[in-house]
């Protein structure tokens, strides 16, 4: 089978596509013939050497899977042979998603939404569970709260934008001007342009002073140590960013402010409650752009850039979704 293994950690350039042999399915597991997964900025930091320690190398990564089940292992009972699926790979625990076939433990595999395309179901998994993970289980987002969401034309933004609005918070978010229509196309109530606002004075104008119940981080730098200037009393802080520097949260003290790191658990139950939105419309992933395999650095290089002009998510293209791509 066909797929892309970094040789070494460093940029874009650092992958190369081999001839690698197919795995086989053992017990409890199946074997996926892959679609379409897509890119993060997981997969990025991942590339450039940032978990050094996790990944030994050569590898395979990646992080989302949508397929076709091909074969399942001795005593797999949810799944066989023909049904679609879909799921994240267990992070740092084996290869990843950037090739043709691709094996998992059938705990962690869900039925793939029949309404979404397979692109669209790998632009899911990974940053639906994230969202998951950090709006409902960690920071338990209320009907009738109000929620901040930074980054929200991004790909976990955008998803965390029609998580909050189908539980029935008030959603926020930060964004540049010209992907305001888009993300208040999402159920976004309010829109802040970080680029000509201080989103600070812009949220205690709005909720005349008394802040937000919930602050999802998805951008870094100092929105740790700011959030608690947004938050309303018993204010919850939820990052998915890693903290690359020591911050002040003496501010949260006095907000009762409690602060929330999520790196998202693979399971089937997320997926299955994502599924559930999906089928009753209420949660549906962006493509923003669509790479095939081969094309994975370019993919990388541009989600990574500044100014990248993206909406969503990269999906990429695998096998003979990408031959139909190309037709």
């Amino acid at each position: 089978m066909k797929a892309l293994v970094l040789t070494a950690f460093g940029g874009p350039e650092s992958f190369e596509l081999h001839d690698v042999p197919k795995p086989a399915p053992q017990p409890g597991q199946v074997l996926v013939r892959v679609h379409a997964t897509s890119i993060n900025p997981l997969d990025y930091q991942v590339r450039r050497g940032d978990y050094p320690d996790l990944v030994p190398l050569p590898a395979i990564t990646g992080h989302d899977v949508s397929g076709v089940v091909e074969a399942v292992g001795p005593g797999v009972t949810a799944f066989a042979p023909g049904d679609e699926v879909w799921y994240t790979p267990q992070i740092f625990d084996g290869p990843g998603s950037y090739a043709e076939y691709h094996v998992a433990a059938e705990s962690i595999v869900g039925k793939k939404p029949a309404s979404l395309s397979h692109l669209e179901a790998a632009s899911l998994t990974l940053v639906g569970g994230t969202a998951w993970e950090a709006l409902v289980v960690r920071a338990g987002l209320r009907v009738g709260e109000s929620i901040l969401v930074h980054g929200g034309a991004g790909g976990v933004g955008h998803v965390a934008i029609q998580l909050a609005k189908a539980i029935g918070a008030r959603v926020f978010t930060t964004v540049r001007d010209d992907n305001a229509e888009f993300v208040r196309g999402l159920g976004a109530d309010v829109t802040i342009d970080y680029e000509k606002e201080d989103y600070v004075d812009a949220i205690l104008r709005e909720t005349g002073g008394r802040g937000v119940d919930v602050v999802f981080d998805t951008i870094g730098g100092n929105t740790l140590s700011r959030s608690p200037d947004v938050l309303a009393q018993l204010g919850r802080v939820v990052s998915i960013v890693d903290i690359a520097q020591p911050q002040n949260l003496i501010q949260a003290w006095g907000k009762n402010a409690s602060f929330h790191f999520v790196f998202t658990r693979q399971n089937r139950g997320k997926l299955d409650e994502l599924s559930a939105l999906v089928e009753r419309g209420q949660l549906r992933p962006h493509v923003g752009a669509v790479y095939s395999l081969a094309d994975i650095p370019a993919a990388h290089a541009r989600l990574e850039s500044a100014n990248n002009g993206l909406r969503g998510k990269i999906a990429i293209a695998v096998g003979e979704l990408a031959g139909r791509l190309t037709k």
